[in-house]
């Protein structure tokens, strides 16, 4: 039986976020009962690609499977609804139809206090900008999304990451946060999609600034190789760390590129040689450089798009897409899989109102729920022993540390987590392997252990910990648990209800099962990439949205393993790849092509969901001193075509009655992005924002991702909290995309750990007594620095 069976939830959504967030629940079981005005659902009538929509359209009928549909009026219905929601568990809550605006989410908390009522909203239900004009565009430039990792050339306008990977990112976290309360009381889970942006297209800027006093990166580069253009089409070959780097130059033919004490990072170095690299892939096919780049254990992918992902290998033989029930094209499966089986196949999407007389015949059954949620934080008395590294682990796990779990974050001084070592702090300096913020961004509030697990003596210590927890959650490369026996059948000897929860990059098998995975060849495998850049030249890779997706989807998947074992007492297996989570969010090239033979492509800063929809260079200079600072402006209604044209005083190129519509927009977009530009470039930011957003019209500054801290929003919502720490000055630190009506109010309890700082405690839970802790440590079995092993081993 599926974990949500049983449960009730109703859709008060329109759009995409709202419509994922309720389909991951309907895929757990619950009964999704969307609620509709008489006109229906915009999604019923959206196709990216302007394909004629007879009835549904296919991102609806994927997005909407195994729900019901009512219609409801809000002028004669309120009582109808009231009775939906009285029979209810959840409601998931946006803006943007006649029938939700009808129901304010505080009201609906108030009036029905068993309800988890989860409100998804550009900004949050408070603060300055509650209430401004936001799309998913704007909400990226807002969160320094576009700027991003420095994703792009310096010759043109930074670019949006697109395929509108906000909703879907936005969607995740409000699934999460619905699930975290679904047995815990009544809640109002207020979510600001612009945190969710922060959160997964920014790698914790503010915290990196702060302790650093310099940003990630001051200017656009290109990845190199990144996405390149082989001797038969596009493959990506990236380098996340400097052995990928050294791989590369070897494999490559040039090991005389090889320089260990460089002081350029890798990035630097592989843009001296991009020509010659350029120039090598360009020499062989897409085939011969992915069998050389895994032989050398380096990041590589195919560049996947809408018309060859479900002919990848990989993909066939994982079963990775299934036929919609209702309209047969092609769609995503699950993004995440386990044993035993907890998700039902998806059944049709219903047609408007198709399920309306049904539940008007229905009473109102009056759900008690389990009151108003208590000061306890959600998963207090959890243990998560936390075997992750790098980014898209971490996230997953600094959820649960945040809402109160205990986490255990197993790393060994031979390898520490790869996020200590890539703050470009001089080994020279003290305790350099502590003053990483990434590292410190993703682990506050969790334990840290040190286990060598090539040991004999570490694994048995890891078996005694996995005894002890509820949760084991790991990333790596799928050989490695393998190797050291822990698989979950292992698991179970030791703990017959634990679950164990793997995110591998490409899943437990198929073909590229072993192939190392970061977060770029994710985005190139699934089609991510595809979207993001300029139509005249290759893609650009995201390079961020892969792993905290991954993390997010993940968290799903535990929580609804957790909710089986509540139910059951049963263990479960839990696989969450990376790649699985990645395509479900690229789903719309996927359906489009399918049901409609349209393959979306990529546009710069245009988009399918606005016109005009781009970025606009300002009289600004940056903080660099450059003339590189930018507004984004979208216009996604004929309305705010009519305010943009006033605010701008009615130029006379503005009242060509052709621009009244959004086609009439699309098709002259050239034009207006003329003028738009020649008015943005002898104005600041400022003024500019300051005229059109005071009109209604969606614009934001292209801010510095590490600027977050200058938005009041951010401020007034309490995002970033100050995080003292034992080696690092005290900094600003991000917290959870969401506030709770119930609390907590704060999140950041503890620092990140040291390198091992809970060994003797931890241990000494485990019943060691503290000469065995001591023999331990002699022998480099455990430690608080890199390379103790090593030393012990050589003494």
């Amino acid at each position: 039986m599926e974990p949500l069976n049983g449960d009730t939830v109703v859709d008060l959504s329109s759009g995409i976020a709202g419509a994922y967030c309720t389909k991951l629940l309907a895929d757990a079981g619950a009964r999704v009962i969307k609620v509709e005005s008489p006109q229906g659902d915009p999604l019923r009538r959206w196709s990216a690609s302007g394909a004629q929509i007879e009835s549904d359209g296919a991102l609806f009928s994927f997005l909407a499977c195994s729900k019901h549909s009512v219609v409801a009026d809000p002028a004669t219905d309120a009582d109808f609804v009231n009775g939906l929601l009285a029979s209810a568990d959840a409601v998931v809550w946006t803006r943007g139809s006649t029938i939700a605006d009808a129901f304010a989410p505080a009201e609906m908390h108030r009036a029905h206090p068993h309800l988890v009522v989860t409100a998804i909203t550009p900004f949050g239900l408070d603060g300055p900008w509650r209430d401004r004009a936001a799309t998913e565009f704007t909400l990226q430039a807002w969160s320094g999304g576009i700027v991003g990792l420095g994703r792009g050339s310096p010759d043109r306008a930074p670019v949006f990451v697109g395929g509108q990977i906000g909703e879907y990112f936005a969607g995740a976290y409000a699934s999460a946060a619905t699930l975290t309360f679904l047995r815990r009381g009544g809640q109002l889970i207020d979510l600001s999609m612009l945190e969710t942006a922060a959160l997964g297209l920014t790698y914790y800027p503010v915290t990196y600034f702060e302790m650093l006093g310099r940003p990630w990166r001051d200017a656009r580069k290109l990845t190199v190789p990144g996405i390149a253009r082989a001797k038969d089409g596009l493959v990506d070959v990236g380098c996340g760390t400097a052995q990928q780097w050294f791989d590369l130059c070897a494999m490559t033919g040039h090991q005389e590129w090889i320089d260990e004490e460089s002081p350029l990072s890798i990035t630097e170095q592989a843009n001296e040689k991009a020509d010659e690299i350029y120039t090598w892939v360009a020499s062989h096919t897409v085939e011969e450089i992915r069998e050389l780049a895994t032989a050398f254990r380096i990041p590589n992918a195919p560049v996947a798009n809408g018309a060859n992902i479900t002919g990848l290998d990989h993909f066939q033989q994982r079963r990775s897409f299934t036929t919609n029930p209702r309209d047969g094209f092609c769609q995503p499966d699950h993004p995440y899989r386990t044993t035993p089986a907890l998700l039902r196949a998806p059944l049709p999407a219903p047609r408007l109102g198709e399920h309306t007389a049904h539940y008007r015949r229905a009473e109102p059954s009056g759900r008690q729920g389990c009151g108003p949620a208590s000061d306890r934080l959600p998963f207090s008395g959890l243990r998560v022993l936390d075997m992750t590294t790098f980014w898209a682990g971490p996230c997953c796990t600094h959820y649960l540390a945040m809402l109160g779990a205990e986490v255990v974050h197993v790393e060994s001084t031979a390898k520490p987590d790869g996020t200590r070592l890539i703050a470009g702090i001089p080994t020279s300096e003290e305790q350099w392997w502590e003053r990483s913020p990434i590292f410190s961004a993703l682990n506050t509030n969790k334990k840290g252990v040190t286990l060598d697990l090539q040991t004999s003596a570490g694994r048995d210590l890891l078996r005694r910990f996995i005894a002890t927890s509820d949760v084991i959650v790991e990333n790596f490369t799928p050989r490695v648990l393998d190797q050291i026996g822990v698989d979950f059948a292992a698991v179970q000897e030791l703990r017959a209800d634990a679950i164990l929860l793997r995110m591998p990059g490409f899943g437990l098998d198929g073909p590229w099962r072993d192939d190392p995975a970061f977060a770029y060849v994710i985005e190139a495998a699934s089609g991510l990439s595809w979207l993001t850049g300029y139509p005249d030249r290759n893609p650009y890779e995201p390079y961020s949205v892969g792993d905290p997706n991954a993390g997010v989807h993940a968290l799903n998947a535990l929580l609804l393993a957790l909710e089986h074992r509540r139910r059951t007492g049963q263990g479960v297996l839990v696989e969450a790849a990376m790649v699985d989570a990645a395509i479900n969010v690229a789903a719309e090239q996927i359906v489009e092509y399918s049901a409609y033979g349209a393959l979306l492509e990529r546009a710069g800063n245009r988009g399918p969901t606005a016109a005009p929809q781009n970025l606009y260079r300002t009289a600004d200079a940056d903080e660099f001193g450059r003339l590189d600072s930018w507004v984004a402006i979208a216009v996604a209604t004929d309305e705010q075509w009519t305010v943009l044209c006033e605010a701008l005083g009615r130029p006379q190129w503005a009242t060509d009655p052709a621009l009244a519509t959004a086609a009439g927009r699309r098709a002259q977009h050239d034009l207006i992005d003329e003028h738009l530009a020649a008015w943005c470039a002898d104005r600041g930011g400022d003024e500019i924002v300051g005229r059109l957003w005071d009109a209604g019209v969606p614009v934001a500054k292209v801010m510095q991702p590490h600027r977050q801290t200058e938005l009041p929003q951010l401020a007034f919502r309490g995002f970033f909290e100050h995080v003292g720490h034992p080696v690092n000055p005290p900094v600003l630190h991000s917290t959870v995309p969401i506030r709770f009506a119930a609390g907590p109010h704060r999140f950041h309890r503890r620092p990140a750990p040291l390198l091992g700082q809970h060994n003797h405690e931890l241990l000494t839970e485990l019943g060691l007594t503290v000469a065995e802790i001591a023999e331990l440590e002699a022998d480099g079995i455990i430690g608080r620095a890199p390379g103790a092993a090593r030393k012990a081993k050589a003494q």
